[in-house]
C-alpha cells in the first residue's frame, strides 16, 4: 500500500453521485496548492460545481483563478466544454478557422460531440492532456517549467469512469488513423503512467461502497493506477463502545438516563425516554453498518482517508478545512 504520489501530476477524482465528489476534488486541489503550488482544477460535466464550491462566477472555457492559499498557492478553475474543445481541436490540427464556425452553425459540431461519445471523451480529456503538457511560456516543449504543478480532474461518477478513461478503445472503431487516433493513444499513455492516479470518493453506505469496490476492480483491469479511497461525510459515534453494546441490545439504564436529563433541566416523560432509547439503538446499528463497510473498503488494500461531515454546508472556508484534513492525514505531502 503506497501513499507516495510524488510522481503524480494528474489526480482524477470519481465517486458515486451524492458522495461529495466535487467538494473532495476542490479540497484536494487546495491541499495540493499549499506551499505555493499552482493547481488546475477542472470539471467535464458542465455542472459548474467548481464555481459553486468556491463561490465565484460561473466558469467559461478559459482557465480562471478561483482561489489562493495562505502559502501563496493558486487554484485555477476550468470547465471543459466538448464543443469548445472540438473547435479548438479543428483549428489546431486542420486550421479550419472560420470554416469551423460554419460547421457549428450547421449543427455539425453538436452532431460530432453527441453521436460519437468516445470522441467526445477524447476531446474532454484532451484538454486536460494539453494543459498538462503546457509550459509557463505557453509552449508544449522546452526547458520552461510546467504551467501547473498539479491537475485535479473532477471526473464522471464511478458508473461511467472506466469507459470515460478508456479513450483509446472507445475511438478505435471510429478513427483507426489520423490525429484523433494519435491523440487518443497519447492520452492513454498519460492515463496509464505513474503520473496519473484515480481517487475514489465514497460514503460508509452499502451502495457507494459496492460501486467503489467495483470501480477499483474495473480500473485495475484497465491498467490504471488507483490512488486512494476518500470516505466523505464521516460522523463520529456519539457513544463509547460499552454504551453502544448496551444501546444495540436495548439495555441502556433508563433511571440513570432519566436522572441525567432531569439534572440538565429537561422535563422527562415516558415517550421522550423511549424515543431516546430507540434513537440510541438505531445509532448503534448505524455505527455497526459503517464499520462493516469500512472493513470492506480496507480489503482493497488501498489507503483510506476520512473527511468529516460538515453540518453547516460547504463554502470556501469548509473546503480549506477539508484540505487541512487531507494534509494532516498524509494524503498530500
Amino acid at each position: 500500500m503506497t501513499t507516495d504520489w510524488t510522481n503524480a501530476r494528474l489526480h482524477i477524482v470519481t465517486g458515486k453521485g451524492g458522495t461529495g465528489k466535487t467538494t473532495v476534488a476542490a479540497a484536494l486541489a487546495v491541499a495540493l496548492a499549499s506551499n505555493g503550488r499552482r493547481v488546475l482544477l477542472s470539471e467535464v460535466e458542465g455542472r459548474q460545481g467548481i464555481s459553486q464550491t468556491f463561490d465565484v462566477p460561473p466558469l467559461g472555457t478559459e482557465e480562471t483563478r478561483v482561489a489562493r492559499t495562505a502559502g501563496g498557492g493558486e487554484i485555477v478553475g476550468l470547465s471543459v466544454d466538448a464543443k469548445a474543445a472540438l473547435m479548438e481541436y479543428l483549428q489546431l490540427f486542420y486550421k479550419l478557422g472560420r470554416a469551423g464556425k460554419l460547421l457549428e452553425k450547421f449543427g455539425a459540431i453538436d452532431f460530432a460531440t453527441t453521436i460519437a461519445p468516445g470522441v467526445r471523451d477524447v476531446l474532454l480529456i484532451g484538454k486536460i492532456y494539453e494543459a498538462g503538457r503546457r509550459r509557463k511560456d505557453g509552449k508544449h516543449r522546452g526547458a520552461s517549467p510546467a504551467a501547473y504543478d498539479a491537475i485535479v480532474l473532477d471526473a464522471p461518477p464511478t458508473g461511467r469512469i472506466g469507459r470515460f478513461l478508456s479513450v483509446n478503445s472507445e475511438v478505435a472503431d471510429l478513427a483507426r488513423v489520423g490525429p484523433i487516433h494519435s491523440q487518443a493513444g497519447s492520452i492513454t499513455t498519460m492515463l496509464e503512467s505513474d503520473g496519473t492516479v484515480v481517487h475514489i470518493v465514497t460514503l460508509l453506505e452499502e451502495m457507494p461502497v459496492q460501486e467503489t469496490v467495483e470501480a477499483v476492480h474495473d480500473l485495475r483491469e484497465k491498467g490504471l493506477h488507483v490512488g486512494a479511497i476518500i470516505v466523505n461525510m464521516v460522523r463520529p459515534p456519539y457513544l463509547d463502545d460499552a454504551a453502544l453494546d448496551q444501546a444495540r441490545a436495548g439495555r441502556l439504564h433508563k433511571p440513570s438516563i432519566s436522572t441525567q436529563l432531569s439534572e440538565a433541566g429537561v422535563k422527562v416523560t415516558p415517550d421522550l425516554l423511549d424515543g431516546l432509547l430507540d434513537e440510541a439503538q438505531n445509532h448503534a446499528l448505524r455505527v455497526d453498518l459503517e464499520r462493516e463497510q469500512l472493513a470492506i473498503l480496507e480489503e482493497t488494500g488501498l489507503p483510506i482517508y476520512q473527511l468529516p461531515a460538515l453540518p453547516d454546508g460547504i463554502d470556501p472556508g469548509e473546503v480549506r478545512e477539508l484540505a487541512d484534513a487531507l494534509i494532516e492525514q498524509g494524503m498530500v505531502k
